[in-house]
């Protein structure tokens, strides 16, 4: 059992179960999440210069990660649906071999939206991959990790700078 909240996601039998929450309190939430995929120079030229043959990687990725937070509860299975008030995805890249991908989940409910955040770019950075493929095999994703959060009793986070 956790200490700070008394929550378990365990059954008096030790198996698992979703948290029940509705206990909580209902409070403004939000999580930021990143990703990083790495490739060629030629590869990020491409998708930057829309001259990848599937389409505009970039808006299709966008979409995908908005799908992918708003079913985060039916692939992960102790996660709670929520009605997410807001998602935004925003991709950057150092002009030379990586594209960054984050996106911000928001809330307003008895429970985090963490996982939302990291399913978000997780899925879209999956998709720049997909779209991609035929250009380069060998691309990375990754780190992708939660960069900050806010609400509920654990209070904010914010990842210390790397």
């Amino acid at each position: 059992m956790s200490e700070s909240t008394g929550f378990t996601h365990f059954n008096p039998e030790g198996r698992a179960r979703m948290v029940d929450v509705s206990e909580k309190t209902v409070t403004k939430r939000t999580a930021t999440a990143r990703t990083t995929v790495r490739m060629r120079p030629e590869t990020l030229g491409a998708i930057l210069g829309g001259r990848v043959a599937k389409g505009d990687v970039l808006a299709v990725a966008q979409v995908a990660g908005i799908m992918a937070a708003k079913q985060t509860w039916q692939w992960i299975p102790m996660c709670h649906p929520l009605p997410l008030t807001g998602i935004d995805l925003s991709f950057s890249d150092n002009g030379a071999d990586e594209l960054y991908l984050e996106a911000t989940v928001r809330t307003t409910g008895r429970t985090g939206v963490e996982m939302e955040a990291l399913t978000a770019v997780s899925a879209a950075a999956l998709t720049v991959y997909d779209m991609c493929k035929a250009l380069q095999k060998d691309m990375a994703i990754g780190p992708t990790e939660l960069t900050a959060k806010s609400g509920g009793v654990s209070g904010d986070y914010t990842a210390e700078p790397k």
